[in-house]
């Protein structure tokens, strides 16, 4: 992600002090927990232009939980940085489209490729097709639909383990879809997701790999 951000111009800064955003322990039933996770994000990042992060499941922590959280913390100045941070901070992709304005990024990937839409992206944050977009804009890339676009990985966070049974009928209809495309690799906007359908793919012994979305747009072509 840094990679690309700094061919399009960008200056990143890695703050050294940032933590979780707090997510497993919020989703979890802990969440007394993360609440000191908000006055930590917002004294880390409270300056920059823009936040960039390459997950959209902790983009949709930040915004939909976060005010609440900092409500319930009931520290008045901690609201109004939480308010004000908060349409600053965007997921990768998003940032790329709907921030910048951008698709082609100069990317070359030649290999086929299928992209699975995770639930945070697609349901909380919006993203719509703009990885896709993005995608289409690489170059020497064989992007594949694949069946069941919408549908849930079956990872879920703790889900997985407290749900095992659902969760891996739901990973073995996901993994089908993968091998049905005849990618070499299968491409998303989330860790946990990717992490999730490796697993699978990796356990079956298929030979089909799981890429983050910013590993394919940091591609390019090498210069002899």
């Amino acid at each position: 992600m840094v990679k690309v951000l700094e061919r399009l111009g960008h200056t990143v800064e890695f703050p050294a002090g940032q933590t979780c955003c707090g997510q497993m322990h919020w989703n979890t039933g802990y969440q007394a927990e993360p609440l000191p996770l908000v006055g930590q994000f917002v004294s880390q990042f409270k300056g920059a232009e823009a936040v960039v992060v390459p997950s959209s499941s902790c983009v949709a922590m930040m915004r939909d939980h976060y005010p609440k959280m900092a409500a319930e913390i009931g520290d008045a100045k901690l609201i109004k940085d939480v308010e004000e941070l908060l349409p600053r901070v965007f997921e990768f992709s998003e940032f790329l489209t709907k921030r910048l304005g951008l698709e082609d990024v100069g990317a070359y990937y030649p290999h086929r490729v299928t992209y699975h839409a995770s639930c945070h992206g697609l349901r909380n944050l919006g993203l719509g097709d703009g990885p896709q977009r993005l995608l289409k804009a690489v170059r020497g890339i064989d992007l594949v639909e694949i069946q069941g676009l919408e549908q849930c990985c079956g990872f879920g966070g703790t889900f997985a383990i407290k749900n095992a049974d659902v969760s891996s009928a739901m990973l073995a209809e996901k993994t089908t879809a993968v091998l049905n495309t005849g990618a070499e690799a299968c491409t998303a906007c989330d860790n946990s997701c990717l992490m999730h359908i490796q697993g699978a793919l990796h356990r079956q012994r298929t030979g089909v790999r799981t890429v983050h979305l910013a590993e394919i747009l940091a591609s390019e072509e090498a210069v002899a």
